[in-house]
């Protein structure tokens, strides 16, 4: 049926198809034009194309020839425009290949007007997923496409977007049936997505003592607050760490879309499963680089704290990691978000993510019990010494998890579970949301410091506390802000609109514990 469709007299000459690159969060749409014209038969490709780019002419000429449509023996010019943005990526094989065919005539030139195309082609002609398709197809409803033709594996992602037409296609043939006839596709013939299988979920129930650690991790997820444990091996700072998720309020649909547009950036989504339900849990191991943590590239995709968004970075065996790994959590864990600069311009990815972190007092794990202890005093120093005074500024809360006895381990009583906690947490949410309503915050551990002086009222009692404890033990201007949103949570978690000494004293008390290490 091509060949016949190829032997039409009438030929056009120059055609062209939106599609749309990536440069970090940011979608940019490109115009892919394809010139057909007298000379020497030679295929071009212009327009600051990266050599995977260029690679695509051998893919869509390939495809297009195992497909019955062989290419005319002309000149073939391909260009993405605008010429200043780099080309990434091997979703532009379905553009240049639905480009080549309008201009030879298989396809009209209305076809491809208002539509976005985006996809990767195999030799044989099939069409290939793509990283990044959700927000390529918002973009498309921006931009007021009439619909979307992507890789019919992307299908459930790009679905997501409900007032946006999207067509998935298999293969060559498709291509060219459903941009010929875009009203035969139906949107009752797009999959159904099936429920993901249970699977078994920690509960705080299990944990065996630890009330001290399990009132922090609540007040910590309760303002988004960033939590460090520290303990003896085997005391639990793991095991709780990993429980937190299961305390967080659910993701709300807004939420679930923005990490799934992450998620799709990096290309981690699931194909039967893409919508983002859970908040993240990121464990990146303590040998990860800089640019595991913060995102990298030439054209720089999100790193682990950019997939924590929303929700937890745990960083097990803190001290482990490099320190230059670690000073470069400093700007995201105050600005919310990172900026990755390189010679191509400035990327900017969302971080606002709960830091969890969990570390031995020294290299055998025991100080401060110098019975069991065998570290000198120096070594100490040097092992708690790779985590600078600015890092641990960033630090809300800093909880002490000592081993747990014979006696507790062997009492077999249940303990407050997860869902308990987090009605609690969800309550404690809700009222900060009523707080903050308007200002484009959600949590106390968001609040700056003019939010600090008018949402945070400290009793004179109180302030006299934190006076005492300021002078006492030498705390920062940015420790000192950090105390009193802390203290703001705990009061909201007392149904307290006043903060009291109590609720000070507690805050102080998670303060007070990075002195006893770090004196």
């Amino acid at each position: 049926m091509a060949g016949e469709i190829f032997e039409r007299k009438r030929r056009i000459l120059f055609a062209q198809v939106l599609t749309a690159t990536l440069l970090g969060m940011e979608v940019r749409p490109i115009q892919v034009e394809v010139d057909v014209s007298d000379g020497l038969p030679v295929f071009v490709m212009v327009g600051y194309a990266s050599a995977q780019v260029k690679e695509s002419q051998d893919r869509v000429r390939t495809a297009l020839k195992n497909n019955g449509i062989a290419l005319p023996p002309k000149r073939i010019t391909v260009n993405f425009a605008p010429a200043d943005i780099r080309k990434e990526g091997a979703g532009f094989d379905l553009p240049v290949a639905a480009s080549l065919l309008t201009a030879a005539g298989i396809l009209e030139p209305s076809c491809l007007q208002d539509v976005l195309v985006i996809g990767e082609l195999s030799l044989n002609g099939d069409v290939h997923p793509v990283p990044g398709v959700l927000p390529c197809v918002i973009k498309a409803r921006e931009l007021g496409c009439r619909f979307c033709v992507i890789p019919y594996g992307n299908l459930r992602e790009a679905r997501l977007i409900r007032d946006m037409k999207v067509i998935g296609v298999k293969n060559l043939p498709d291509v060219i049936n459903y941009l010929s006839h875009p009203e035969s596709f139906e949107a009752d013939d797009l999959p159904e997505e099936e429920d993901s299988p249970a699977e078994e979920v920690p509960d705080f129930q299990e944990i065996c003592g630890q009330e001290s650690a399990r009132r922090a991790a609540e007040i910590a997820v309760a303002g988004f607050h960033n939590l460090l444990f520290i303990g003896p091996p085997g005391a639990g700072k793991t095991m709780i760490s990993r429980r937190i998720p299961t305390i967080m309020p659910k993701l709300t649909f807004e939420e679930s879309l923005e990490l799934t547009k992450i998620y799709s950036i990096a290309g981690l989504l699931s194909e039967e499963h893409p919508l983002i339900r859970e908040r993240p849990f990121r464990s990146p191991h303590h040998t990860s680089s800089a640019q595991a943590l913060t995102g990298g590239g030439k054209v720089p995709r999100p790193g682990e704290i950019s997939l924590a968004h929303r929700g937890v970075l745990f960083l097990d065996e803190l001290p482990e990691f490099s320190r230059r790994a670690l000073e470069t959590l400093r700007q995201p864990l105050e600005d919310k978000v990172i900026c990755l600069s390189r010679t191509a311009g400035t990327y900017i990815f969302p971080a606002s993510f709960m830091l969890v972190a969990a570390m031995n007092p020294c290299k055998c794990g025991y100080f401060p019990d110098m019975n069991r202890c065998t570290c000198s005093p120096g070594e100490i120093s040097q092992y708690l010494g790779r985590l600078s005074q600015p890092m641990l500024d960033r630090i809300d809360l800093c909880a002490d998890i000592p081993a747990v006895d014979f006696m507790e381990m062997s009492r077999h009583t249940l303990q407050e579970s997860s869902k308990v906690i987090r009605e609690r947490v969800e309550r404690v949410r809700e009222r900060q949301q009523d707080r903050f309503a308007g200002r484009g915050i959600l949590c106390n551990g968001e609040m700056n410091n003019k939010m600090i002086d008018e949402f945070c009222h400290p009793t004179d009692e109180a302030m006299r506390l934190l006076r005492s404890a300021f002078d006492r033990l030498r705390f920062s201007m940015r420790s000192y802000h950090r105390i009193l949103r802390v203290a703001r949570t705990i009061a909201d978690l007392d149904d307290s609109s006043a903060i009291s000494s109590t609720h000070i004293a507690e805050a102080l008390s998670y303060r007070a514990l990075d002195k006893k290490y770090w004196s």
